[in-house]
This record gives structure tokens, C-alpha cells and sequence, in this order.
């Protein structure tokens, strides 16, 4: 059976329109709780931690949500903004039995979204998923009153995040004498990264942590880094780190404001885990992994596969191979002995205690890995484009030759907004741009 609401990251659409309502969100969260009271077995009430990142409509959404949770008789607590790697860890050290953020993570503000996890931290199966589906449509028959479920705020959860954080920095290292600019993308991030690195010993530089409901990801954070470049280098700063709006991507920028994807980063994690003797077994990558990060790999004889785009199958592909490290070159990566899912914070910290470990600049310990260019072009289009069809295969050849044979080609539906994605990848930049263009073109025509 095909999941109706479900997708492959969470639910998410804009704010206003199914389903993303406080309806729908009742529904959700009462037939979620109804899932949860049947497969309960323990004495007590079912729990669930609901953590928001800072979009205006969480509030609104949060309050349906734990009305739903609430009538079916589940305990809920609720965290306020915080990351949505925070809610996975919270979920698994405080035993609850769903965890739930509400996030429409890199999205504008007025999108918005929801995103389960299990006791585990883990992605919900797809076996609850369809168990939930299967309910959110029927009549609400809330519990007796003396069984509803109770709400609190959680007010010392955002704490036991910032220590599980800290701790997974490089033991008994500091990063004093390092002078960082943070780009918090007005997001979720924006009360906790600032502590964090500046009680590892950082001089910190903040820049939008100030979240006013209507400005997360904003010409801010991961997905806008012009304003991190620039502060890096008016501040003359070491380093410069963003973080997307609900905190499972990074990004960097080094001393000379030049950009630092995920798939250096992922590089750089990886380089850390074999100069300090921890086993990893390979990497997971993805269809749009940097082809010189491949190789890199082939070098030095590390297994190396890729995952369809999205962390969910990343994820689901180190589990099925038992590796640790993973992640996509937007800056979601997994460091799975550490977490259990994507955390821009601690991949961003890996990274630093190999800078600290080795005494090197991010500039200096890229030199040994080289991207070739890889041009992305965004297509609008609210129509179904079929990828498969002739015309398509026809113009991936072309664009081949047009490369001479050296390049790579991507084209892909976006899955969280209406947009055709084109990636044309080669040694050669001008070859590579003109074989974009040529798909793009190809493209706008079908539509």
C-alpha cells in the first residue's frame, strides 16, 4: 500500500494546505498516540518529546499536535525550538517512545513540515507509518478524562543536548585561540550553537540568531553562505560555520571566505577517523557526491557506494553495511558511532578536532583533495516531468559527449519542493556549464 501522507523525509508543504493544518495535526497526533497506546508495553503512559524550530506556524502546529497526542492518552513533553537531531538523542536517552520536530529544516519559513522518530532515535518503519495512515482519517474517541495525557515543557532537555554535544569534541582539546563565525540561519540552532562552541574555548562571532517566526533561512545559514564568506572575512576569523534551519546540515568557510561543502567536510571526518584508528568500514555517499571524493576513496582503498539523494537512505545504507560514516555535499552528514542521525553541531566538531588534533587550517588540509567542478541548476515547474522518457536519455548522451566522456549527469525531482534538479559534473568547467545548460534548456522546453 502506498503511504498517502508520508514521504521520504517526514511529512512537509506549505503552511495553510493539506496537510499541513491544525486539523490535520489533531489527526496526526491522535492517531499516532493511538499507535503508540497498542504497542505500549510498558506500565506506565505512552511518551512523546515534540521538539519545533523557530517558523511562526510551529506554534501553532505544536499545540494540535500535542491536543491530538493528549486526547489519546499520551504523556507529552515538549522541548520548544531546538535542532532535529536534538529531538532523535532525546527521544532515545529519555526513553520516550516517539519523538516528533516539527521542521521544514532548509524550507522557507512559510513551509513547514513534521518528522517521526523512534524510542531508538531512528527513523519510523514503514510499518508504523502505514499503521498511522491508516487512522489519521477516522473519528477522534478521546481517552477518559482521568487518562489523557499530560503536557509539560521540558526546560532541561536543551541542556543534556548541549553536554551530549560537547562531549563527542576531540577529549581534552580546546579550541582557544580559534575565532569563529556561526550563521545559526535564524533557525533552531540559534540558543544552543553559540554555547557550545564558545564553552569549548572558542571566540565566537554570531550572526543571524535572531528568529523572529518569518526569517529562518533567510539569505542565511547553509543554504545561503554569502553572509557567512563576507562576516568571515570582515571579522578576519579562522573559521566560519552554518548551520541550515533545523541543525542537521553544516557548512564551512575557510580564513579566505571560500566555501566548504559537505562532501570535504565528509573528507576531512574521514581523514580524522583513520589518523586516530577508528574503524569504519567505508563511506556512503550519493548520487551527487563530488566524483574526486570517489576516487580519493579508491586511493586509499576505502570502500566507497552511493544512496539516492536524502539522508534516509544514506542512513538506511550504512545500517544494511555496518559503516559509521556517511552524508550528501548539501552538509548532511552522519557520524552514526556518535548519533544517529544528522547533526550539522557534531559533524562540525568532528572536523575541528582534526584541525586542533593536526595544528592546520581548514584551508591547509583541503589541499590534498581537489573538487572538480559540479554545476546545480534549480528548474521551477509544478508539473511531472518524465525523467525516463527518450527526449531525456537522448539529451544525458549529448551532454556526455559534450563532456567528452570524462563528466557525470544527475537529473532528479526534488523531494521537498516543486523544482527539477540538473547536475552536470567533469574535470573541465567550461564543458561541464555548457553541458548544464544544454539539459536545462532540453527541460524547459518538455515543460
Amino acid at each position: 500500500m502506498k503511504k498517502k501522507y508520508f514521504g521520504t523525509d517526514g511529512i512537509r508543504g506549505r503552511v495553510g494546505k493539506p496537510p499541513i493544518t491544525p486539523e490535520f495535526f489533531v489527526k496526526l497526533g491522535y492517531a499516532a498516540g493511538v499507535v503508540l497506546s497498542r504497542r505500549n508495553k510498558r506500565s506506565q503512559k505512552p511518551s512523546v518529546v515534540i521538539g519545533k524550530d523557530t517558523r511562526i506556524s510551529g506554534y501553532m502546529l505544536e499545540s494540535a499536535l500535542e491536543a491530538g497526542f493528549s486526547s489519546a492518552g499520551v504523556d507529552v513533553f515538549l522541548t520548544g525550538p531546538i535542532p532535529t537531531p536534538a529531538i532523535a538523542y532525546l527521544t532515545r536517552s529519555r526513553k520516550a517512545d516517539f519523538g516528533v520536530i516539527i521542521s521544514a529544516s532548509h524550507n522557507p519559513y512559510d513551509d513547514n513540515g513534521i518528522k517521526f522518530f523512534s524510542t531508538k532515535g531512528l527513523k519510523l518503519s514503514d510499518e508504523i507509518e502505514h499503521e498511522i495512515e491508516s487512522l489519521i482519517d477516522q473519528k477522534i474517541e478521546m481517552v477518559m478524562p482521568n487518562k489523557l495525557g499530560k503536557a509539560q515543557r521540558a526546560e532541561n532537555y536543551v541542556k543534556q543536548y548541549i553536554e551530549f554535544c560537547e562531549n563527542t569534541f576531540l577529549k581534552n582539546a580546546s579550541l582557544k585561540g580559534l575565532t569563529i563565525v556561526l550563521d545559526c540561519a535564524n533557525g533552531a540552532t540559534y540558543h544552543i550553537a553559540p554555547v557550545i562552541f564558545s564553552n569549548l574555548g572558542a571566540n565566537i562571532i554570531v550572526v543571524n540568531d535572531e528568529p523572529n517566526g518569518l526569517n529562518i533561512n533567510h539569505k542565511a545559514g547553509s543554504v545561503y553562505p554569502k553572509n557567512l564568506q563576507s562576516a568571515v572575512i570582515s571579522h578576519n576569523a579562522d573559521i566560519g560555520i552554518a548551520f541550515d534551519g533545523d541543525g542537521d546540515r553544516v557548512i564551512m568557510v575557510d580564513h579566505n571566505g571560500t566555501l566548504v561543502d559537505g562532501d570535504q567536510l565528509l573528507y576531512l571526518i574521514m581523514q580524522f577517523y583513520i589518523k586516530e584508528g577508528i574503524t569504519f568500514g567505508g563511506v556512503v555517499g550519493t548520487h551527487m557526491t563530488n566524483l574526486a571524493f570517489e576516487e580519493k576513496c579508491k586511493m586509499q582503498s576505502i570502500p566507497f557506494v552511493r544512496a539516492d539523494v536524502g539522508d534516509r537512505y544514506v542512513s538506511e545504507e550504512l545500517d544494511r553495511r555496518k559503516w559509521i560514516l556517511g552524508g550528501e555535499n548539501s552538509g548532511h552528514l552522519l557520524v552514526k558511532n556518535l548519533h544517529s542521525t544528522g547533526d550539522g553541531i557534531i559533524s562540525a566538531l568532528q572536523v575541528l578536532s582534526f584541525l586542533v588534533k593536526n595544528k592546520i587550517s581548514l584551508k591547509d588540509a583541503l589541499l590534498d583533495i581537489k573538487l572538480y567542478p559540479q554545476i546545480l541548476i534549480n528548474i521551477p515547474t509544478e508539473n511531472k516531468v518524465n525523467l525516463k522518457s527518450k527526449v531525456i536519455r537522448d539529451a544525458i548522451k549529448e551532454s556526455e559527449i559534450i563532456m567528452k566522456g570524462m563528466g557525470r549527469t544527475l537529473i532528479r525531482p526534488s523531494g521537498t519542493q516543486p523544482l527539477v534538479r540538473v547536475m552536470t559534473e567533469g574535470p573541465v568547467k567550461k564543458e561541464v556549464m555548457k553541458a548544464a545548460k544544454f539539459l536545462t534548456r532540453t527541460i524547459e522546453e518538455l515543460i
